[in-house]
């Protein structure tokens, strides 16, 4: 949303700063680390007045957090309660990110392939990394499939089936937080409270289920990485 109705982005002088100081950062990860900022804010906050009985914001992260560690628990096990922490993280750090981009002005920073690259590729290693942890070297038999004799044929699928894996969470994270911006624009352009307003309750659902699709495939992923090869 470089300008919208004839009015300036509201990064304009952050590019005038940067022009000044020969310093180039791009505002998709300008928005990512106003993201950031916010939740170890709301982190900060929240354990500055904690409660036996919890209230307003500490009861609203007890919700979000004990019920995605019971879902992750629920379909892992016990032994899923260790990554928690980081599959937790990437929910509200993608939650985050994707609600940028409803505050006029502003873009998500999902809406940039480069930040949801990022977060896939490092879905794609830790997941790797925690099935090479346990297994060791018998890892490599979730390469080979459930028959013996398609082994080698499955050694050459499977590989490229997991490399597709983090292009699979990049594009449908960048294409459908886009696709909305996009059509946010356009209703603004069009009608810029009547059109825009309605679609906002909409959007807030459909980023909301984005960041839990990336959450669940990356439970997904670890799942299959934890459990015996068939």
């Amino acid at each position: 949303m470089g300008f919208s109705g004839g009015l300036p982005h509201p990064l304009l002088y952050m590019d005038m700063l940067k022009a000044a100081t020969g310093i180039h950062i791009a505002n998709h990860v300008l928005y990512m680390w106003m993201a950031m900022i916010i939740l170890f804010t709301c982190g900060l906050l929240v354990r500055s007045k904690l409660k036996l009985v919890p209230g307003g914001m500490q009861n609203l992260f007890e919700v979000i957090v004990g019920g995605l560690e019971d879902f992750v628990v629920a379909n892992l096990g016990q032994e899923g309660r260790q990554f928690v922490p980081l599959l937790v993280t990437i929910f509200l750090f993608i939650l985050t990110m994707n609600y940028t981009g409803l505050v006029p002005g502003c873009d998500a920073p999902t809406a940039n392939i480069n930040t949801n690259a990022a977060m896939a590729i490092i879905v794609f290693v830790f997941y790797q990394g925690v099935g090479i942890k346990k297994w060791g070297f018998k890892y490599i038999k979730h390469f080979m499939g459930p028959v013996g004799f398609l082994a080698p044929l499955m050694l050459i699928l499977e590989p490229i089936s997991h490399i597709a894996r983090p292009l699979s969470l990049t594009l449908r994270l960048f294409g459908n937080i886009r696709g909305e911006e996009i059509v946010l624009v356009l209703l603004f352009m069009l009608a810029p409270i009547l059109g825009t307003l309605p679609m906002y309750f909409l959007f807030i659902l459909a980023k909301t289920i984005q960041a839990f699709i990336f959450f669940m495939l990356t439970m997904i992923y670890l799942q299959g990485s934890i459990e015996h090869a068939h």
